[in-house]
């Protein structure tokens, strides 16, 4: 029987998008279905295997989304959106291989879950990209969302707190105006992608937001003030408005946490 570290890894150091995404699937059904052991025999790599494309640049040096005007701008949006979400494959997978021996199987099954929906939203996305006579690599990217997880490697409450609780949150924020101006151009199949990938990414949040909890109450401090330690601690960027306070209230995330430190 592979163990569940083994699995894990071996889909983190898949490098092709879509024999990764095949492979995130495959062990969150693997472990569903009971196949592989509880056994954190392997460490998670510093860093997933990614393909040769896209070029990874500084967030500065990134093409402009554009407004979803001309076909380039358009392009570049759906683009961004699937780097993201396939970066997001090994986020949850490192999550729930680096962390899960000690946080237990109700954090693996979440986070494998997480992994399984996030290489759906990726395979949805890779397609829109096709369909626009583009592909995933054609532009530039950035390892934002990594370089956040790689310094949160070694404490899951930080890892929690940066990650879907301020990175993944942000997505809540700023997808429902793409959705509409994608909806206004006329792109109903884009807005339906759009609005799948904004009510699981609020599950997402959620599923973040509930295991920091468990361990702010395993460390006996105060969800809030600890979360804000963390964020100061190990976030660069800033905690910026506007919020979808409804979305975030709906993935646990109360105005408490993060609008002191707003700005």
């Amino acid at each position: 029987m592979t163990t569940l570290a083994r699995a894990i890894r071996a889909a983190l150091l898949t490098a092709d998008p879509r024999a990764k995404c095949f492979a995130a699937r495959q062990v969150a059904r693997d472990w569903r279905k009971g196949v592989l052991a509880w056994d954190f025999d392997l460490a998670m790599p510093d860093q997933p295997a990614w393909p040769a494309a896209p070029e990874l640049r500084a967030p500065s040096q990134m093409p402009k989304r554009g407004k979803g005007g001309s076909e380039r701008g358009r392009i570049a949006l759906w683009h961004s959106l699937a780097h993201i979400e396939f970066v997001a494959i090994d986020l949850a997978l490192d999550m729930a291989g680096r962390f899960g021996g000690a946080m237990g199987r109700a954090f693996v099954d979440d986070f494998l879950a997480v992994a399984a929906d996030e290489a759906m939203h990726f395979a949805l996305l890779a397609r829109k990209l096709e369909q626009l006579g583009s592909h995933y690599g054609a532009l530039p990217a950035h390892a934002g969302l990594w370089e956040a997880a790689h310094a949160t490697r070694h404490d899951v409450a930080a890892r929690l707190a940066v990650v879907p609780m301020v990175l993944e949150a942000r997505g809540l924020d700023v997808t429902p105006a793409t959705l509409e101006r994608v909806q206004a151009s006329g792109d109903a199949g884009g807005a339906k992608i759009l609005a799948r990938i904004l009510d699981d990414e609020i599950r997402h949040v959620g599923v973040g937001t509930k295991h920091f909890l468990r361990c702010a109450e395993m460390m006996q401090a105060e969800p809030e003030s600890l979360w804000q330690a963390l964020v100061k601690q190990h976030f660069r960027g800033a905690i910026k408005p506007p919020f979808n306070d409804s979305a975030r209230l709906a993935a646990g995330l109360s105005r408490g946490f993060y609008a002191e430190i707003a700005h």
